[in-house]
């Protein structure tokens, strides 16, 4: 068995065996397919390629990590992305979750608050031919206004609460997915879908640990 197959069987289980908590049998095949289109052994540390399609998460430098395949996936699937849509990601880190929208909405706005990351996902993204990606290096917390309002928005971080920016650039009808709560503390991947009047829905789907969102200087949050 190819590493990605066994990739994905992993994944399978794993959404067997936490169907119950998060409404799901499976998760879309279109999600499935672009998770194994990507490499993700181009997204890991050189010394950590042969564990690249274990289901777990990995360091990539800078304190942060590559989420464990099965969370990429399934914070995909959440967010719902659509051909045309155009998605806010908050938290670009190597690049993987980048990669695995680009394959499935129009166009990917990114933010990395870690210059060095920034410069490297960027690199990365371009080599590997992913051009509907651009990656910007600054404060996620504030979103990217100018091409906002977005269509869906993914924080691959953990925030204490919701910035306030970013559900003002998520469109009416719009999802937002992100874990939040405290470092070293009870975390939920939360989905949160903005009404066509403007009120926001919660709904948790899972227990959850994320290295925090790094920040520079005060923000708002939300309390949903």
């Amino acid at each position: 068995m190819k590493p990605q197959q066994r990739m994905l069987r992993d994944i399978e289980r794993e959404v067997e065996y936490t169907r119950q908590l998060i409404g799901k049998d499976a998760f879309d095949p279109r999600v499935m397919d672009a998770v194994q289109q990507v490499p993700r052994h181009e997204f890991v540390p050189a010394d950590l390629r042969e564990l690249a399609y274990d289901n777990g998460p990995l360091p990539i430098g800078a304190g942060q990590t590559i989420s464990q395949p099965y969370i990429v996936a399934l914070m995909t699937d959440l967010l719902a992305p659509q051909a045309e849509d155009v998605v806010l990601e908050v938290g670009t880190g190597s690049g993987y979750q980048a990669a695995i929208l680009s394959r499935l909405v129009r166009q990917v706005y990114s933010i990395e608050i870690v210059d060095t990351l920034a410069g490297a996902a960027r690199e990365r993204l371009q080599r590997l031919g992913y051009r509907n990606v651009e990656v910007r290096a600054a404060d996620g917390y504030h979103g990217w206004p100018e091409h906002a309002p977005f269509d869906g928005i993914i924080i691959t971080a953990a925030v204490p609460g919701i910035p306030e920016p970013l559900i003002d650039q998520l469109r009416p009808g719009g999802r937002l997915v992100t874990p939040v709560g405290q470092p070293h503390a009870p975390q939920e991947l939360i989905l949160l879908e903005k009404a066509l009047d403007g009120h926001v829905h919660r709904k948790d789907v899972l227990g959850v640990a994320f290295v925090p969102l790094t920040r520079k200087g005060p923000a708002s949050e939300s309390p949903h």
